[in-house]
């Protein structure tokens, strides 16, 4: 096994079809294919179901491409580690962002990275904060932004601010920013709630059981577009950090009120693994995360929400 077979699979995995791995790879489709069969053979059992759909990664190649890609991610991490202390700083950084924080900042830091790391290349994954921390402790991504999460073995964390959750309804209820809302009255309304066990839906689901309220769930998603979407076509209300439903509200199809002391906060902290050591380029993109996080706060597009970090 050597890292063309590697990136050969990798490449026809994502693809699902060799004649468009073989252009990416810049090779002829015969050595694509020799590469796939070498692989196979090394690991004792067919990684692809060969169809005329194309190439369908079998239950042992789904196994294999969680490893492969880590494997990848990691020679690039020590290729960058290990490059020359005067040339430009380079190499792959996977960041992981909170879906409620991904307008706010996906565009500013790819900008941002671009001017001052051209040759960095940034991945941004998109997700809870369940699934972000166990993207980082898995290796698949390099820092992230997650919510509530203490110091651990295994992840070093930093707070940044705390961020109020507000009440979130279709546009014709009228909520407004001035005009906060006890839990007693938001749950007379059917629900939209991330599906369990993401931290956000138990802490929706520990506040209600402070006040002596139980929510009407109508339904779950674990995803906020999907779940914003069906606030705004009427099927129920929901609770959202404020910063992820501005854009929303100031085009009128949501419309959002906090919540009525002591209301609902969340802490978004930085997160990176503490059993490897960060590289240059992922130590450049985390201070200009960093950088980006600041300064959307200091020009107020952070609603509802205070400065932790010094």
């Amino acid at each position: 096994m050597d890292l063309k077979q590697l990136r050969a699979f990798v490449t026809v995995a994502e693809t699902g079809n060799v004649t468009r791995a073989s252009g990416l790879l810049n090779l002829v489709q015969p050595a694509v294919s020799r590469q796939l069969r070498m692989l196979e053979e090394d690991m004792g059992t067919e990684l692809f179901d060969r169809t005329r759909r194309g190439m369908q990664l079998t239950v042992s190649g789904k196994t294999m491409l969680e490893y492969a890609r880590r494997i990848l991610n990691e020679v690039a991490r020590a290729k960058a580690e290990i490059q020359p202390t005067e040339g430009p700083v380079s190499g792959i950084v996977t960041i992981g962002l909170l879906a409620s924080t991904s307008d706010l900042l996906a565009t500013r830091l790819a900008a941002e990275v671009a001017q001052r790391y051209p040759h960095i290349r940034l991945r941004l994954t998109i997700g809870y904060a369940g699934h972000l921390q166990d993207w980082l402790e898995a290796g698949d991504v390099d820092a992230a932004l997650l919510y509530g999460q203490k110091e651990t073995s295994a992840l070093h964390v930093k707070a940044l601010l705390e961020e109020s959750l507000w009440v979130v309804a279709p546009a014709s209820a009228q909520l407004s920013r001035k005009r906060p809302l006890r839990l007693t009255r938001v749950a007379r309304e059917p629900f939209i709630l991330p599906a369990a066990p993401q931290g956000l839906r138990a802490a929706i689901e520990h506040v209600a059981t402070e006040a002596g309220v139980m929510l009407q769930v109508f339904a779950e998603t674990n995803s906020l577009s999907v779940q914003k979407e069906l606030v705004a076509h009427g099927h129920g209300w929901t609770i959202l950090p404020a910063v992820g439903v501005t854009q929303e509200v100031e085009q009128g199809l949501l419309s959002a009120a906090p919540l009525a002391p002591p209301g609902l906060k969340r802490t978004i902290v930085l997160a990176a693994p503490s059993s490897r050591q960060a590289t240059a380029p992922v130590r450049c993109v985390v201070a200009t995360l960093m950088d980006c996080v600041k300064t959307t706060f200091e020009e107020g597009k952070w609603l509802d929400s205070r400065w932790l970090a010094h």
